[in-house]
């Protein structure tokens, strides 16, 4: 549940989390961005790209968890790369 609460803005806590860098990837923009699950780090990344002079963005979660935010933060770069070879622009519909 703790999940939940930390995707729609609960249970923050004040807590810090170590950023990781963004990456360019065939015209979008990946920024991966992990959620501290408990112990264990959540695959999420935020998606961007510019249509049409707007900057659409996709918010992509992960079930799958990993024990550091660095891994974490590979994988989520991964993971968003992926789809966006597979889905390309559908993925802001």
């Amino acid at each position: 549940m703790s999940f939940l609460k930390k995707l729609f803005g609960g249970g923050g806590g004040g807590q810090s989390t170590p950023s990781a860098s963004a990456e360019a990837h065939n015209g979008y923009t990946i920024h991966p961005d992990p959620i501290k699950d408990g112990s264990v780090w959540r695959i999420g990344a935020r998606i961007e790209k510019e249509i049409d002079g707007e900057v659409k963005s996709h918010r992509m979660v992960r079930a799958d968890t990993l024990q550091s935010h660095e891994e974490a933060a590979k994988a989520s770069l991964n993971k968003a790369r992926m789809l966006v070879d597979q889905q390309g622009d559908a993925i802001f519909r």
